[in-house]
């Protein structure tokens, strides 16, 4: 979505024509920038005009250059504001077609992206943006806080809604390790496979466009994509997937199920039909269905998965509906195991809930739905298709039976929107003595976020597992894990004792010709930790955020980039950054670095 964003910035900038609408003098641009159109009022706007005041503005230099150094966050930000209100004005004088043409010749003549990349996310988002942008009661400021990420959330009160949470709390009761010789659980978590069919090994690995190793020959001073795959920005190869599943059906031959926490398709988002994700979902679920033909999945989707990427519409949507992908995933996850009587949550929201073992439910969940990439959400946020509701529901459910729950879901809750994100903590708060674990995916990177209770913000309640991705992008090797879980017997807790990420070293792999596939670490040797309960996380934050250059940190780093970088390659502030988002599993949460060193002590 970002690319389409950055072709109608540069729109704006380069517009040659005028429409009749309203006057945008000095004293009306707050005005226009800050509120909703007022259609009532017959104005006039000369846009050759107000294109040149904002071409001689100061800023434009700083946006441009901006734009060519990884596109400044607050340079977007200011060009959205303006954008956005100019945008109403040319949807209201039905002048899009003229202003999507110019935008067409702009791919061509500005030169900043590539230009497949900028043709083809014009005609994928085009439409859902206007759409989005003439339907949102949101003013531009707030349009451009939720898309872009401008200004904190909980400032806007329209951004802001609540759900209802059942009172009776009941006291908090912490997780006990068990006995030794209790039973266990052996759970395989795979996500963020991004396969891509199109890559060809001797290809260019760095290229201008989001995904490389897939056309050309690379420059002399160059080498071309591996066989097995590419740290620089490629998705991963077909077989190097098939390698992999081969390589754990044979090796971690104990495993009871899979979590499988979405994100198939590769990253050329520009470029990508409903056929195409429905053959990466078929033709990778029948291969882990042939592989693993008596485990049993439990799956999320990822944002790839929709085509358009990102773009999940909800039933508030007239003439969009992804109802496409949601009949190919009911059949595929069914499938791979689920039981039918999950078919019609699937169709109607891709999240749904099964009883794993006894006494442990599994919930998955559709984040898409909180995603700030779904532009869909900018016309309505508020707990898409009752997801949350329906989550607070379940959770009722299984405590009143005295069951465990198992959340997954592909984005982590510090990735949605505000209000859901803040919703979502309110409910794993309520609901601590309940759920047993979460995990997720989509960072591609080794994380961990932490739940604190709403009232003593010191005592853990939770915390969520971000597995790193199979896919080698962005600078990373394949990876996947294996959890060691309380197991099936009655009175289990159900929760994570120790977990185990395998690595393929790509590089070994490359030179060798062969897959070299390696255990990376175990946490709790590797984070000397007791066991792996918040509290014992929390422990850890403790002992990093006290010695936050020290070796155990160059530890976290390095497997957080899954052995692609050491410690060395991450300075104070990249530590302490990393420490800030494992502490919160909110997004928009302002104080959460407070206690972290914000300096080198001398």
């Amino acid at each position: 979505m970002l690319y389409f964003v950055f072709i109608l910035l540069v729109t704006l900038f380069n517009l040659h024509t005028s429409i009749d609408a309203r006057s945008v003098k000095q004293d009306v641009v707050h005005q226009i920038v800050n509120g909703p159109i007022n259609s009532d009022k017959d104005h006039s706007i000369d846009l050759a005009n107000f294109r040149h005041r904002v071409k001689h503005s100061p800023n434009l230099n700083t946006f441009r250059w901006a734009l060519k150094h990884q596109y400044d966050a607050a340079t977007y930000c200011e060009a959205c504001n303006l954008l956005v209100p100019v945008t109403r004005l040319i949807i209201e004088n039905n002048q899009t077609e003229q202003f999507r043409h110019l935008a067409l010749n702009l791919c061509k003549e500005f030169g900043l992206l590539d230009i497949d990349v900028c043709v083809g996310a014009i005609y994928e988002y085009w439409e859902c943006v206007i759409e989005v942008i003439g339907a949102s009661s949101l003013t531009s400021r707030e349009l451009c806080a939720l898309a872009l990420d401008c200004e904190n959330q909980s400032d806007f009160p329209k951004l802001n809604w609540n759900i209802t949470v059942p009172g009776r709390k009941p006291p908090p009761r912490p997780p006990q390790p068990p006995s030794p010789e209790s039973p266990k659980l052996t759970v395989l978590h795979l996500s963020d496979i991004h396969v891509d069919f199109g890559y060809k090994p001797g290809s260019q690995a760095e290229c201008f466009q989001p995904v490389c190793c897939r056309f050309g020959q690379p420059l002399p001073s160059e080498t071309g994509a591996g066989f097995w795959g590419d740290y620089r920005g490629c998705d991963l190869p077909y077989w190097t997937a098939e390698a992999m599943f081969q390589h754990i059906a044979a090796v971690e031959n104990n495993i009871d199920f899979v979590y499988y926490t979405g994100d198939l398709p590769p990253h050329n988002v520009w470029n990508q039909s409903r056929a195409d994700q429905i053959y990466t979902i078929n033709t990778m679920n029948d291969l882990l269905a042939k592989i693993f033909p008596n485990k049993t999945f439990y799956s999320t989707v990822g944002n790839h998965e929709a085509a358009p990427s990102e773009l999940f519409p909800t039933p508030m949507i007239p003439g969009e509906n992804i109802s496409w992908l949601y009949e190919v995933l009911a059949s595929s996850w069914i499938k791979l195991g689920l039981p039918i009587n999950t078919r019609d949550s699937i169709l109607h929201g891709a999240f749904y809930t099964t009883v794993i073992r006894s006494g442990l439910r599994l919930i998955s969940l559709n984040m898409n739905y909180c995603s700030p990439q779904n532009f869909w959400l900018l016309i309505n946020a508020t707990d898409p298709l009752d997801q949350l509701q329906w989550l607070v529901q379940w959770l009722q459910y299984a405590e009143d039976h005295e069951e465990k729950v198992h959340i997954i879901g592909h984005h982590p809750p510090r990735f949605c929107l505000a209000a859901f994100s803040w919703n979502f903590n309110r409910i794993v708060n309520r609901y601590e003595n309940t759920i047993a674990g979460q995990f997720y995916g989509h960072t591609h990177y080794d994380e961990f976020n932490m739940f604190y209770d709403e009232v003593d913000s010191n005592r853990p309640v939770s915390m969520a597992y971000i597995t790193p991705s199979l896919s080698p992008r962005p600078f990373s090797n394949p990876s996947y894990r294996i959890y060691t879980m309380d197991g099936n017997y009655s009175g289990s807790s159900y929760w994570v004792l120790d977990h185990r990420t395998v690595i393929m070293n790509l590089t070994a792999s490359n030179m060798y010709n062969r897959t070299i596939i390696q255990d990376e670490y175990e946490a709790r040797d590797a984070y000397q930790m007791k066991n792996l309960f918040p509290n014992d996380w929390n422990d850890l934050i403790d002992r990093l955020k006290n010695d936050i250059d020290g070796p155990l940190m160059s530890s976290i780093y390095k497997h957080y980039t899954k052995s692609y970088k050491d410690g060395s390659q991450c300075d104070h502030e990249c530590r302490r950054k990393l420490l800030c988002d494992f502490k919160t599993a909110r997004s928009d949460d302002p104080h959460i670095c407070d206690s972290i060193p914000p300096f080198i002590d001398s």
